[in-house]
């Protein structure tokens, strides 16, 4: 172990929580995503009982940041949930990684002193702020893009992008197809065998009349939405998204939708004055560049990165979690990697259970960390594809 690892200083990670993950127009479409980012901070603290005052900075992930997901949510849906307004917050973007970036960040502040207790969380509503809308050029404020970048790179769609990463790893559409009915068949199987116990909350949620007013009422919102019986025969007549002949389509690769999830972490130190028991230590955390052009092979290399770092290999991985933004990015991982996907995303992903972009990464940590619970594993690698070419990484240990 090296001293980051071993020492009172090491991060830990106390709880995880998240909510159902709702598909497009479903059960938490009625809610402002601050209000759903609200509940699982909220959540987090009366799971564990810690005084909310101490915890000194939270840090949150959303993508599109405009209309309601503007002016720092993270800051606003504390304050919303009534929590205290001593605590410091930051919403950061790094496009798909927002959330797993605001675990690093959460992270290295307390690795290096600045806080001893930190959350981490994130949300998208994309059924009410769509997907690359605070880029639009309806709203008439130019395009997102400086000029120059286009003398150094091709401006590709993650769509294209997918299908690239298909051409080189040789990945067909019957390839893509299996894994987005292996994700649809392992979720339901996660779902049937009470796999989630313990790690999401029921949310209550407003009915709206037709005029998007509250009727008064409520609906239950207590799994998740995405979920779809399906076979390859059917996979096989779904047109492509990406290119006329791609591999990619509604079937195997992620879906739109609205959800919320938070991590509460802490030194070991902390943990154990407060008489709180950690799940997980954080071993190391990363952020790195990859192509803009394939934009989502992040990672690869960011994979490459965490197990250079700590000496581990492949093999010695428990469960992974890699986002399933698009079959082919997991796939070429795999190949890439000698990684074993019988291990990675064993509950099913993005496909299967959504992908509410800003929210995915304190999904997928979450997820890791009951998984290996679950199992009795040691190790969890976590690690997602972001638009413009990133890839974040984590590398958790379990108590």
């Amino acid at each position: 172990d090296d001293e980051m690892t071993s020492s009172g200083n090491s991060v830990v990670i106390v709880d995880a929580v998240r909510t159902p993950i709702g598909k497009r127009n479903g059960g938490l479409s009625t809610m402002h995503p601050g209000e759903t980012l609200g509940l699982v901070q909220k959540a987090l603290i009366e799971r564990t009982g810690i005084d909310p005052a101490l915890i000194e900075q939270v840090i949150g992930g959303v993508v599109s940041q405009v209309g309601e997901q503007a002016f720092n949510l993270t800051r606003t849906a504390w304050l919303g949930a009534g929590l205290p307004l001593s605590t410091a917050a930051t919403t950061v973007d790094t496009q798909c990684g927002s959330s797993q970036q605001a675990t690093g960040l959460a992270a290295s502040l307390i690795g290096s002193g600045v806080v001893d207790i930190a959350m981490a969380c994130g949300v998208e509503a994309m059924s009410r702020v769509p997907i690359g809308v605070s880029g639009s050029k309806k709203l008439g404020h130019g395009v997102p893009i400086p000029p120059p970048y286009f003398d150094q790179y091709e401006m590709t769609s993650q769509f294209e992008g997918a299908e690239r990463i298909a051409d080189k790893w040789g990945i067909t559409r019957e390839d893509t197809d299996a894994f987005g009915l292996a994700s649809q068949q392992r979720a339901i199987q996660a779902w049937e065998e009470d796999r989630f116990a313990g790690q999401y909350i029921t949310v209550e949620a407003p009915d709206l009349d037709e005029e998007g007013n509250p009727t008064g009422t409520t609906h239950l919102v207590s799994r998740d939405e995405g979920l779809r019986e399906t076979s390859m025969e059917k996979l096989a007549t779904l047109k492509p998204v990406g290119r006329p002949d791609g591999v990619h389509t509604a079937g195997n690769a992620s879906q739109i939708s609205d959800g919320a999830a938070a991590i509460l972490m802490m030194t070991e130190a902390k943990a154990a004055e407060l008489g709180l028991t950690p799940k997980a230590r954080i071993v190391d955390t990363c952020l790195v560049g990859t192509d803009p052009e394939l934009m989502l092979t992040g990672p690869i290399d960011a994979t490459q990165r965490l197990l250079a770092r700590t000496g581990l290999t492949i093999d010695d991985i428990d469960v992974f979690e890699i986002n399933e933004a698009f079959a082919s990015v997991v796939l070429a991982w795999a190949k890439e990697t000698g990684a074993d996907l019988a291990k990675t995303n064993p509950n099913g992903g993005a496909i299967a259970l959504g992908h509410p972009l800003g929210g995915t990464g304190a999904f997928l940590l979450t997820k890791a960390i009951y998984e290996l619970e679950r199992t009795g594993g040691k190790y969890g690698l976590i690690s997602m594809c972001c638009g413009g070419g990133l890839g974040t990484g984590t590398l958790i240990e379990r108590f």
